[in-house]
């Protein structure tokens, strides 16, 4: 029995011994690897699932100048008699008249003739509905001509059951027959998501209406007719180093004559010529015929908007390719120059003075200050060996006058294979400043890659762009893709990857950005919206704690004495520190279910802080997700551990993203 006994303390005593780990990690805050590029982390933009028109740019009015192929798309003429659009002898017609400027050559017509009051007028639906603010004021304008001041203009907002939530009642009175600017503003009563805008005609005589426009006053900034707040609010708390823009697809067009052209973007908006939106047409399960490009987020809102949230501005334009995917239409190469001309004035607009064409045209926009641009990026997803005959013209030319600026190139739409195996070398033996490359693949592909760059050249002059990449719970371009755990964790951990590389890849983003929930044409996206709420989902906490927490250099990490290998026993992991806030930043992945308890040591402290931060982003579920109605299933939970000893011991749970920040300089 005595030996039993003493047999049974020996297995407990071993036991104990097992507990009490050797350090997991090992961390040295004084070897210093590489440094992290201030643009590590940024946003990629792009008018895509109601990105811009119905999405962050906040007019409400759709079709508000009857440009889109069917004139009164949105619009619904309200009387006894809709279908010929007249009543007692009153009319409403379209008229398309090259009187008027060719970029908004169409306007509606109104004769009346004494109509009752509300018998004859219009209805617009918005962009699937309008989203109304109780107590919020609404800014309406309209452009109207007339020969005598016989009209008045009945403007209500209309909720989804019917009951008239905000009205006002404004009368022309300019009677020049010149196209004049009405503005008015009213409060409304009801919050509503679905509410729509009716405008009732009174009176005698005829007028003429175009650019019929409705804005919330609680725009970002309080900027006139400017961008929708709370989706600006998301992605200035991301602390983004660069915004790309715009897009995307949308800037090759399905061929060339819709490409993206940045300088008919500039100006008054009435002057802005309004183009079809590419994803109107393209995803046969999620068609869009209402979707086109208004423009009132230009060039000049894009350089705002980077400026505003403190991010590098990276504009995209077209290199003379349609998209390939599409048409695949070429420029001649004997026909690029106004294309190149386009980014030379580009970069002139955005750096220029006052004694330059475009930057003179920036200053008398409002903008005195130049935006400092530092890069451009030549082309989107394109390739083949007719990008890059096109793209050594542009490098040649451009960088001839700019040659600080940085090109960013694309690396084709796939990571690997052989449009990647002829692009990748290619360009890096162009040197250019960034190769393009872009990922959508299913969560194990972002597990299994997350040392897709330790065998890169650190010392290589061209940088990794990690341009457009997204963890599909599918399969790429399905629509039943959903922004579950598993794809936010997979990201997670394939970022470590990127984080420990930060001399290789400097800058990267994930795409597509937005979505309506009741627009959208792409899944998944990081960032979801209706007409009045934004959503994050598991990925916008997963960008937001890596953009937050970027540092500014990368250290040695080991694990188990080895060089830090992703994904052994399921942990990923990066460590950086951030001489600006004195801090050592490590972030640890468990692709797990099984919670592990991890010992960090650090090296060249010369003692550990009392307390470090912690941040979790964790689920047992890995199909858990968040929706607009329970939007915090997931969300980042922050809280402080209290240090002792040597080592930072802790327990990290199954399925689990863990931040920890400690001071480096403890007293």
């Amino acid at each position: 029995m005595k030996q039993f006994i003493q047999l049974i303390a020996f297995f407990l005593a071993f036991e104990c011994i097992a507990q009490k780990q050797e350090p997991t990690f090992k961390v040295n805050v004084s070897q210093v690897e590489s440094e992290v590029s201030p643009t590590m982390w940024g946003i990629f933009f792009e008018d895509i699932n109601m990105g811009a028109d119905g999405g962050i740019y906040a007019e409400l009015v759709k079709n508000r100048s009857f440009e889109f192929f069917k004139p009164l798309m949105g619009w619904k003429i309200t009387s006894p008699n809709t279908l010929q659009g007249f009543y007692l002898g009153s009319e409403i017609t379209i008229v398309n008249q090259p009187e008027k400027a060719s970029t908004n050559p169409r306007y509606l017509h109104v004769n009346l003739k004494n109509p009752n009051p509300q018998s004859l007028g219009i209805s617009n639906e918005g962009f699937r509905g309008m989203g109304i603010k109780k107590g919020l004021r609404y800014d309406f304008s309209v452009f109207y001509r007339q020969k005598t001041a016989h009209t008045v203009l009945v403007i209500e907002l209309v909720s989804s059951s019917g009951q008239i939530i905000g009205q006002t009642k404004i009368l022309p009175n300019d009677t020049s027959n010149e196209w004049r600017k009405l503005e008015t503003s009213f409060t409304a009563n009801e919050t509503d998501a679905k509410a729509k805008l009716n405008i009732w005609f009174e009176g005698n005589g005829e007028i003429d209406l175009d650019m019929i426009s409705l804005f919330p006053s609680d725009t970002w900034k309080g900027r006139k007719e400017g961008l929708r707040a709370d989706m600006v609010q998301m992605l200035a708390d991301m602390k983004p180093g660069f915004i790309r823009f715009p897009g995307g697809c949308i800037v090759e067009g399905h061929d060339l004559s819709v490409r993206y052209q940045w300088k008919k973007t500039l100006g008054p908006i009435e002057n802005r010529k309004l183009i079809v939106n590419r994803w109107n047409y393209e995803m046969a399960h999620r068609l869009a015929p209402d979707y086109f490009q208004t423009f009132g987020l230009g060039f000049m809102e894009y350089f705002q908007l980077a400026e505003d949230i403190g991010a590098e501005p990276l504009p995209i334009l077209n290199c003379g390719m349609a998209c390939q995917f599409n048409s695949g239409e070429l420029a001649p190469l004997n026909q690029l120059e106004p294309y190149i001309q386009d980014a030379l004035d580009l970069i002139e607009f955005a750096n220029g003075d006052s004694t330059t064409f475009w930057g003179k045209v920036r200053i008398n926009l409002g903008h005195s200050k130049p935006f400092n641009l530092k890069m451009l990026g030549v082309g989107n997803e394109n390739w083949g060996t007719q990008y890059i005959e096109r793209l050594e013209i542009f490098k040649e030319k451009l960088q001839a006058i700019y040659p600080n600026i940085k090109l960013v190139c694309s690396t084709g739409p796939l990571p690997n294979g052989p449009l990647f195996d002829y692009l990748n070398p290619t360009l890096r033996k162009m040197e250019v400043g960034f190769v393009d490359e872009h990922f959508y693949s299913r969560p194990e592909w972002f597990f299994a890659n997350a040392k897709r760059y330790d065998s890169y050249d650190k010392k290589t002059k061209t940088k990794v762009f990690a341009g457009e990449y997204a963890s599909q719970s599918v399969g790429m371009v399905s629509p039943e893709n959903k922004n579950n755990w598993l794809t936010a964790l997979s990201e997670a951990a394939f970022m470590t990857g990127m984080e420990r590389n930060a001399g290789v890849v400097q800058m990267a983003s994930y795409a597509p950005l937005f979505a309506h929930i009741d627009g959208w044409q792409w899944t998944p996206n990081l960032i979801w919206v209706d007409n009045l709420k934004s959503m994050a989902t598991p990925n916008y906490h997963v960008q937001k704690i890596y953009s937050n927490y970027k540092g500014t250099h990368t250290v040695s990490m080991l694990y188990k004495d080895k060089q830090v290998s992703a994904g052994q026993d399921s942990l990923f992991a990066s460590a950086v520190i951030d001489k600006n806030s004195q801090e050592l930043i490590l972030k640890i992945v468990n692709q797990s279910k099984e919670k592990r308890q991890i010992s960090i040591q650090i090296e060249g402290l010369s003692k550990l802080p009392k307390a470090a931060n912690l941040i979790k982003l964790e689920n047992e579920n890995l199909e858990a997700l968040n929706t607009l109605e329970r939007p915090n299933e997931i969300q980042a939970i922050e809280n402080t551990i209290t240090l002792s000893g040597k080592n930072v011991d802790l327990a990290i749970g199954g399925y689990s993203f863990t931040t920890i920040r400690l001071k480096t300089n403890a007293k």
